[in-house]
């Protein structure tokens, strides 16, 4: 930080000085916080930690990168002509190993300089070299970094110069010290660096044959592509390397390398797998004799059991950590993140005792990226803490004042844009808007600087807010807008900022765009009305929110190619964009040829979910027809009624609905105006996003359909004994190839779609759809079909890429109980199948009401004169005409996509 920043924030008599004034600058904070917080701003302190804070810390929960004893060379290098003299000296080099194993740093630094000295006297520049990469690393423990840098240093320098004295080969001792500079690179900040340092490693390895040494390296790669947010090119390489292990024998290696994948596996929401991979890390571990590794396993256990909310699991795995280890920063993180858990979970009085205890290490913790982060931790933490937090406030203020001159010592500028960042948020909680603003825009200036998105997106957001509470909604929306953008960019990655997926993801993504729309959905002073450019906008950020929402599904970017906008497609519909907002219910309109328009409900998103989640539960076939009718008729009130005159002027005759959040879980169809259910008046469809694509009508001359689905019971699934049915009179009615039972299989399936062309997939079986992608299955003979693996199958195997599948039928498969987002698993087999349109039913229905339902609608679909909407609206209505008046019978099938 320059001057200018220093002058900023002693404006603000927060001064965070560095350099030869620090001493003084710590002793002005000190003063200045007694005086900070005033009486009449701690009442604000009894708020509860934003999202965003809590969201971040998690992902500093992380097991961190630190060098093992496989990264310390402990062999030293002889000739014949000074083998006598270096006993004495490679007995040095292996005590300072063992200190090092056991966290004894210091002293192993005072031996090895002994050893350095020896080999100085000697000559001997190859195990100089060697001695001086080690010393680095133990410096680097110590957070010594001025030494550990310029040891580094000596030591490639001496490497540098050929020594004509020794034939010895210089390479193993030039790839060790590169695998140390790389250490020290990454811990300070410097990713990129650190990559190629370890790829330059990487090769020296393997130029002398060092298998072992490979993969050292090869992981410690993974861990820089993790710090750039290169999160899927990491999983890849650690897949590589566990294939490599696997035919190896156990080793430290081996155990380092497992330990990386179990983390980087939690960070991209495969939990059970990661749990998995690291107790095979702990097993071997505690198998090998003098291993060092175990606690750092049982910390990365302690992240992923929380991730999976295992609370008690991930307690005692922290504990676990804690008492075994020997090193302080180790230990310091464990306790940190075991705070965290107690503050989280409201275990108070554990959270409180747990603080008594880790009070006095703060002083005593040697100065590291690692320590840092887990002190951000701890003030979090004490943040969070309700009943204390004014109680805390001095504490937090001084605590990440601290960390923000220790990461200027270390030059880590991103420590230090987290702690500045922090300072603006607990400056933000205490009302103090224009200090707040100016320590945002700091910490914001330095993420840019260093290129760290998926950290500036968050100051961005947190300015956002401070410029909306400052009345200047003009600078807010361009602060917002700037946030979301820099989401857009990270849109592959934004998994990776998580550490635990789907929670995560509502805590610290999905507000920025709610709180963006909200206030672009609000005039601007001095005007009356929010003007089309706004509401255009405000489409498109909800647009972003829900392909976000599927790419955090499947952890990759789910729609690239260029879709048509919905809105453009057909003169007879009209498109609703239905928004929750904190504070009310918001509904977009598109109409064809028109202007957009918008109407809001005064109900709170708490309000809102309440009436959701009673329309859902009145859907049970016990329900009273009353009660039902209520809710139905609310919900019409809130979303169509507004619009009804416009409707009938334009002569609209299908809706198109783009839902958000748990809106995705109702059927449309069953809203009620008072007389008539919805479907009785529109055609009705769901489309996933505001783009389709490639839309076009289905040709009922190439209606070309294959069949597939399972009527007896199977792995613990009830029988559905009218699919059999079902499934005949689909082939009476249309060309159809039936798999049933034992011959639905997932690789009978894959066959038959890679040999002819399908326009129609219909598949009548069990199947469920969840948040979670695990949980989202088809249930064919032989297996569980899950979401990843079905578009895969379907998108890979078309016999005639330029026909793609025209129509997806899910029937009988159901949202998962109780999962407000249950729905996004419909929508991503929706989105990711490549059909232009899926047919599915939101839960399952009784079994012969569904197969009339699903006959009923391929009868109108071959007579071809109706769209895929209007033909399941007849189907629908048709099974109401036969005494199926309850909605659960009807209601539940909903087509998403394309509705022509």
């Amino acid at each position: 930080m320059g001057n200018s920043e220093d002058k900023s924030l002693s404006c603000h008599a927060f001064k965070l000085g560095m350099g030869s004034e620090q001493d003084a600058r710590t002793t002005r904070i000190s003063q200045f916080l007694t005086l900070w917080f005033k009486p009449k701003f701690l009442k604000y302190l009894g708020l509860a930690i934003s999202v965003t804070l809590m969201t971040l810390l998690l992902n500093l929960t992380i097991s961190p990168t630190v060098a093992t004893v496989t990264d310390v060379e402990t062999t030293a290098q002889t000739s014949p002509v000074i083998e006598s003299l270096t006993v004495t000296t490679s007995q040095l080099v292996q005590q300072g190993k063992n200190d090092y194993q056991t966290g004894h740093y210091a002293a192993a630094i005072t031996v090895w300089k002994q050893a350095l000295d020896a080999f100085t006297t000697q000559g001997d520049t190859l195990n100089q070299a060697m001695v001086l990469s080690n010393l680095a690393l133990a410096y680097r423990q110590l957070g010594q970094w001025h030494e550990a840098n310029q040891a580094i240093e000596t030591s490639l320098n001496l490497l540098s110069t050929p020594n004509p004295n020794t034939s010895q080969n210089p390479l193993k001792i030039l790839a060790q010290a590169l695998n140390t500079q790389g250490h020290l690179q990454l811990a300070q900040g410097q990713a990129e660096l650190a990559l190629a340092t370890w790829e330059q490693a990487t090769k020296t390895y393997q130029q002398v044959g060092d298998e072992t040494g490979v993969t050292r390296s090869l992981i410690n790669q993974t861990h820089a592509m993790r710090a750039l947010g290169l999160y899927l090119r990491a999983r890849n390489l650690l897949d590589q390397i566990r294939q490599t292990l696997a035919a190896q024998p156990d080793s430290l290696t081996k155990i380092a390398g497992l330990r990386s994948l179990g983390d980087l596996l939690r960070i991209t929401g495969d939990l059970n797998q990661s749990r998995q991979i690291l107790d095979q890390s702990l097993a071997i571990a505690k198998a090998l004799p003098s291993s060092p590794d175990s606690t750092a396993i049982l910390f990365s256990l302690g992240n992923t059991a929380r991730s999976q909310n295992q609370i008690e699991d991930a307690i005692q795995f922290y504990q676990q950590a804690a008492a075994t280890t020997v090193s302080p920063t180790l230990q310091f993180q464990a306790q940190a993140n075991q705070l965290s858990l107690f503050v989280e979970t409201q275990q108070q009085q554990a959270a409180r005792q747990l603080w008594t205890q880790l009070q006095p290490q703060l002083a005593q913790l040697p100065a590291s990226r690692q320590t840092l982060y887990a002190q951000i931790n701890v003030a979090r933490s004490l943040m969070q803490m309700s009943h204390d937090a004014s109680g805390n406030a001095p504490e937090i203020a001084q605590l990440l004042a601290t960390i923000t001159q220790q990461a200027r010592t270390l030059k880590d500028r991103q420590v230090e844009a987290y702690a500045l960042g922090y300072l603006g948020q607990l400056y933000e909680q205490t009302q103090q808007l224009a200090n707040a603003q100016t320590l945002t825009e700091q910490a914001l200036t330095l993420a840019q600087s260093i290129k760290a998105p998926e950290l500036a997106y968050r100051w961005q957001w947190q300015l956002g807010r401070l410029l909306k509470a400052q009345s200047n909604a003009q600078s807010a929306i361009a602060a917002y807008d700037q946030a979301v953008n820099t989401l857009q960019a990270l849109r592959t990655d934004l998994v990776a900022i998580n550490d635990t997926v789907q929670f995560s993801f509502r805590e610290s993504v999905e507000p920025v765009y709610r709180e963006f729309v909200g206030l672009l959905l609000q005039p601007l002073p001095g005007e009356k009305e929010v003007s089309q450019a706004h509401l255009k906008q405000a489409r498109e950020v909800i647009e972003s929110l829900q392909l976000a929402e599927l790419d955090n599904f499947f952890q990759e970017a789910c729609l690239t190619s260029q879709p048509q906008q919905i809105d453009h497609i057909d003169p007879t519909a009209a498109v609703f964009y239905p928004i929750i907002l904190p504070d009310r219910l918001e509904v977009i309109l598109s109409l064809p040829g028109q202007p957009l328009r918008h109407y809001a409900t005064q109900a709170s998103s708490v309000q809102v979910e309440q009436i959701i989640h009673q329309m859902r539960q009145s859907f049970r076939p016990t329900s009273l027809k009353k009660e039902r009718l209520t809710l139905a008729q609310n919900l019409y009130d809130w979303l169509i009624r507004p619009a009804e005159t416009e409707l009938t002027q334009s002569d609209i005759t299908t809706l198109v609905f783009v839902l958000d959040g748990s809106l995705r879980n109702l059927p449309m169809a069953a809203l009620y105006d008072g007389e008539h259910y919805l479907v009785e008046t529109y055609s009705l469809a769901i489309a996933p996003s505001l783009h389709l694509l490639s839309p076009q009508p289905l040709i009922s001359e190439r209606l070309q359909v294959l069949t597939a689905g399972v009527s007896q019971s199977i792995s613990g699934f009830s029988p559905l004994p009218a699919v059999e049915w079902e499934l005949s009179q689909i082939t009476n009615k249309v060309s159809a190839l039936k798999l049933l039972n034992q011959n639905f299989t997932s690789v009978n399936l894959t066959d038959n779609l890679q040999t002819q062309p399908f326009s129609v997939v219909h598949l009548a079986t069990h199947g469920q759809f969840s948040s979670d992608p695990e949980e989202t299955f088809i249930l064919a003979w032989d297996k569980k079909i899950k979401a990843k693996d079905f578009e895969t199958l379907l998108r890979s195997t078309q016999a005639e890429p330029d026909y793609p599948i025209e129509l997806l039928v899910l029937s009988a498969c159901q949202t998962a109980t109780g999962d407000q987002r249950a729905a996004l698993g419909l929508a991503g087999i929706a989105t990711r199948s490549g059909a232009r349109s899926t047919l599915a039913t939101l839960w399952s229905v009784q079994d012969d009401s569904t197969a009339q339902l699903m006959v009923e609608f391929y009868k109108e679909l071959n007579q071809g004169t109706l769209n895929k909407a209007t033909a399941l609206r007849y189907a629908q209505l048709s099974l109401l005409q036969q005494g199926y008046n309850h909605p659960y019978y009807w209601a539940p099938f909903i087509l998403v996509g394309n509705w022509l």
